[in-house]
């Protein structure tokens, strides 16, 4: 489960990441209950989280373009210095009483702005480490870190909100960027893996598009990441909503949803990496799964039911996302997985400006369960549906029978299931 943790290097860059992910959790729990604390509106909530996607989904290919052509240590080291000197000048607004909510939007958006280059990189650096043996474990690992993370962060957050003020919760995301910087610099450059860096030139950007199109197993794993991140990962506009209109609770309640969530989170990335493959088949019944337990939960009649919910969504959400992050990571090409995993994670991520205002529109206007139970339902129709355009692609049937005294569902080659026609 911890092989990829033999490697200096990566030691280096995971045990700087979960510094700095606990503070990334701490300022994504203050930024969000700042902004319903300013305005009262969920659809303030889902501008700001629109805002700080919004430049993953108009930069984020170009971005990888640039990933792609530059050192990615170097690259790293920048956008986590800039990351970092975010949170602080934010936490100044706050301590000081001046913070107003387009402060808020306007630092979302400059977070935004770095995540473009600083997502694709520390994806395919991950390569670079650990080279491709150890990948599946370490994009598993790297997951869990970020959701043990989330376990800490929204509960420390919680006590600071009510204790002291959003302010310093920005203010320690701020400085928890100096973990992956130093983590950064003692790296040995001698132990990465090397990777032939793509020159400038013409067309790279279209290059990259040609290439993923080409490979369906690439084009609608992404496109179902698409549908579940857009429409089914809106938390930060369902979660606060349902802590304050639907459970009249304070932000302690907000803190608890996302840590029960975190715990299944958890539990997901550790599956995902003991399992040491990636199957498509995995991907979308965790997707159909996801999409189903947000109905239920949209329905929970109590507070403690849909906070107990938030754990089997965390866990299958994780199961989507480190699935088909590792399945188009190890689906590409050394030389074009920055511009891929800009793509990815432009979808992954970009689809938050579209799906976060719609999700706090409905919300506004029809209810928070209303909007919820649409994530769901959505979410899981585009499983379903991808899943059998994929089991077409790959020449499939669905094979139904039983297995010492269980029933059996599962997809078969078609010349298998016509082999086994005449004998039934």
């Amino acid at each position: 489960m911890f092989s990829s943790l033999k490697v200096r290097n990566y030691r280096l860059f995971f045990a700087g990441q979960v510094v700095s992910n606990i503070g990334t959790w701490m300022q994504r729990i203050a930024q969000d209950w700042l902004v319903l604390s300013l305005t009262g509106s969920a659809t303030a909530v889902g501008v700001t989280t629109a805002l700080q996607f919004l430049p993953m989904l108009l930069f984020g290919l170009y971005g990888g373009v640039l990933v792609d052509r530059l050192p990615k240590r170097r690259a790293l080291l920048f956008t986590q210095s800039a990351m970092g000197a975010t949170g602080v000048a934010l936490a100044v607004l706050t301590l000081t009483g001046h913070v107003q909510v387009w402060h808020v939007y306007l630092s979302a958006f400059a977070v935004g702005l770095a995540t473009v280059v600083d997502n694709p990189a520390r994806q395919s650096f991950v390569s670079e480490m650990v080279g491709p043996d150890q990948l599946q474990n370490a994009v598993s690992l790297n997951s869990a870190n970020f959701q043990s993370a989330r376990l800490i962060g929204p509960a420390v957050a919680g006590v600071m909100i009510t204790g002291v003020g959003t302010g310093w919760a920005f203010l320690a995301n701020g400085l928890s960027f100096v973990a992956p910087l130093v983590g950064l610099l003692m790296m040995r450059a001698r132990e990465l893996h090397v990777v032939e860096r793509a020159p400038r030139g013409k067309g790279q950007l279209r290059e990259g598009l040609h290439y993923v199109a080409g490979r369906p197993e690439l084009i609608w794993t992404i496109v179902l990441v698409g549908f579940v991140s857009t429409f089914g990962f809106n938390f930060p506009v369902y979660l606060s909503a349902f802590a304050d209109d639907v459970f009249h609770a304070g932000a302690g309640s907000y803190s608890l949803f996302n840590t029960v969530m975190a715990v299944g989170s958890l539990a997901g990335a550790l599956l995902a990496a003991r399992r040491g493959t990636a199957r498509m088949r995995v991907l979308v019944v965790g997707a159909v799964a996801f999409g189903a337990l947000e109905i239920v939960a949209a329905l929970a009649p109590s507070l403690w039911l849909f906070a107990l919910l938030m754990a089997p969504i965390g866990m299958f959400g994780m199961t989507v996302n480190v699935t088909a992050n590792t399945s188009v990571q190890m689906g590409t090409d050394p030389a074009m997985r920055g511009r891929v995993m800009a793509l990815y994670m432009m979808v992954f991520m970009g689809g938050s400006p579209i799906g976060a205002p719609i999700a706090g529109w409905i919300t506004d206007a029809y209810g928070v369960r209303a909007g919820l139970a649409a994530g769901g339902v959505i979410a899981a129709l585009a499983a379903v549906t991808i899943g059998l355009v994929l089991a077409r692609v790959g020449n499939l049937r669905l094979s139904v029978g039983w297995n010492r005294g269980h029933p059996h569902v599962r997809f078969v080659p078609r010349e298998a299931q016509e082999q086994l026609a005449p004998a039934a």
